[in-house]
């Protein structure tokens, strides 16, 4: 038997030993090489990237908040220096002086604007409110007293009739009947005084600024109609309904009357 066969067929298995650790061998050293990137070369740029990001933003001008920069609220409430110099002059000037027709005004439009406007209890209700309170504007502006007249003209023309009442009361019952049966355009205010919590500092303040002596008060274009006799004369002679006209509102139900 030639023993050339079994010579070639031992050379060829060493040949394939040797590919396969020629290419155990590759593979090994390629998974070496990407681990190094990975570990040496990737993760450091991948780590800085966010720095760079947040040195690019704070370049930039953005929006992102620093540790040693002062919250969103403190930036918001602070006023700019024109403003802060202006104040400072303002406090320095009288505040604006209101008559009572005026004083009227302000403390009308103050309790109609939000039904959570109370007057303070501490006030003195037979002394000048101090304006600023029932104010929403600087009292001591250069424009304060035409501000004022701004504030008396919208009021009274929002609301040309005005009442206050008691809830439980014959009179009040009545007047506010007479009133919201006259189908007003615009709409009377009208205010259960003695339900509010201010009610003792209001009651004796609009009996100063009317000269009423008692609950309830009908204001027509700002003024005190007077009494709930007269009240009643007035309406059956038909001049209160002409003081109403000509106070601004109109009589919606009477329109609508005519037009059947």
């Amino acid at each position: 038997m030639s023993t050339l066969p079994v010579t070639s067929l031992l050379h060829s298995i060493q040949y394939q030993r040797k590919s396969k650790h020629r290419t155990t061998s590759l593979a090994l050293f390629g998974l070496i090489a990407v681990s190094f990137y990975i570990f040496f070369v990737a993760r450091p740029s991948l780590e800085l990237a966010p720095i760079a990001l947040r040195s690019d933003l704070k370049h930039a001008g953005s929006h992102v908040q620093e540790k040693d920069s002062p919250p969103p609220s403190s930036r918001l409430f602070r006023l700019p220096p024109n403003t802060q110099r202006k104040t400072v002059s303002n406090a320095n000037r009288p505040q604006v002086q209101l008559d009572e027709l005026q004083e009227l005004a302000a403390v009308a439009a103050f309790v109609v604007a939000l039904p959570q406007n109370m007057i303070p209890r501490s006030i003195d209700p037979t002394q000048p409110i101090d304006p600023q309170l029932v104010l929403d504007f600087d009292t001591r502006s250069p424009r304060a007293a035409d501000e004022v007249n701004q504030i008396v003209e919208d009021v009274w023309s929002r609301y040309p009739v005005m009442l206050f009442t008691k809830l439980h009361h014959a009179n009040s019952r009545e007047i506010r009947n007479m009133i919201l049966n006259m189908d007003l355009r615009p709409s009377p205010a009208i205010f259960e005084v003695d339900q509010r919590e201010d009610a003792d500092v209001l009651i004796p303040l609009m009996h100063r600024l009317t000269s009423s002596t008692e609950l309830p008060i009908l204001l027509v274009g700002g003024k005190p109609v007077g009494s709930m006799t007269t009240v009643r004369e007035l309406n059956e002679s038909g001049e209160l309904q002409k003081m109403i006209v000509n106070a601004g509102a109109v009589f919606d139900g009477a329109k609508k009357k005519k037009g059947h």
